[in-house]
């Protein structure tokens, strides 16, 4: 009994002193961020990696989780005569969960862990204290960059997200099912509402915002060489994953 307390104890105390940590640094990260210089080339490259090069993972994943979507609903909805409904639920998954969602977790998998890898190498290699040495600080230079492009770009490719796996719904209900375009159409336009994708949006803002804090976070107090490394990449992974479920799930109750 008194080794199984002992074992709760522990891992409550490491719980509540990684958060402390993850806190300081985060406060720590936002001070430094909002104070001159501005680093907009990293600012800039940080657009370039998160956003641009991420459209293509992001698009086939929105697309074929629209087409399967429409498949499944109108699998469901067949037994109860109500395929005219299969429209509706497209639009406002994509839009409400499954985008935001299924953007954060494949950005998390590419981001995440390129943003944890590529700190903790230069963690590891001493890349971070020569930054120090040159009086420049690796917070303001390394990490807001990277937490603003997270919070300005992912809602930019869940909009995307949104329109392709909405298109993905009407290719599989029009070409596959059978629908008429223009009905499909005008039932996807009647049901949607601009609530409806702006908490979408909120949602990625808010899974943009953990993916870079975890990526950052891990690859700053990355050590051990390469073990280390590897280490904080899956930590990286594995924590803004989690998170993002956790998130959508308090931001749902709040928005909804």
């Amino acid at each position: 009994m008194v080794w199984a307390l002992a074992s709760i104890g522990r891992v409550s105390l490491d719980f509540l002193a990684s958060t402390g940590r993850l806190t300081l640094f985060l406060i720590n990260s936002l001070i430094q961020g909002l104070q001159p210089p501005y680093y907009m080339r990293q600012i800039l490259r940080q657009f370039w990696e998160i956003g641009y090069l991420s459209l293509p993972v992001v698009g086939l994943t929105a697309f074929f989780t629209g087409m399967v979507l429409a498949l499944q609903s109108y699998t469901g909805f067949s037994r109860f005569n109500a395929e005219n409904a299969i429209a509706s639920v497209v639009v406002l998954s994509m839009t409400r969960e499954l985008g935001p969602v299924l953007a954060g977790l494949m950005i998390s998998g590419r981001i995440g862990a390129a943003m944890a890898a590529e700190i903790g190498t230069m963690r590891v290699t001493e890349q971070i204290d020569a930054l120090i040495t040159l009086s420049t600080n690796p917070q303001k230079y390394l990490i807001a960059p990277r937490l603003l492009a997270g919070v300005v770009v992912l809602p930019l490719l869940v909009l995307v997200a949104d329109t392709i796996g909405v298109f993905g719904g009407y290719i599989v209900s029009v070409y596959r099912l059978g629908f008429n375009p223009a009905s499909y159409l005008k039932q996807t336009f009647d049901f949607l509402q601009l609530g409806d994708v702006t908490s979408g949006l909120i949602k990625a803002a808010a899974f943009g915002f953990i993916i870079s804090l975890m990526g950052c976070y891990h690859g700053f107090n990355s050590k051990g060489g390469a073990i280390g490394v590897g280490k904080a990449t899956t930590s990286a992974v594995v924590s803004a994953s989690i998170l993002i479920l956790i998130a959508n799930y308090f931001l749902t109750a709040l928005l909804f």
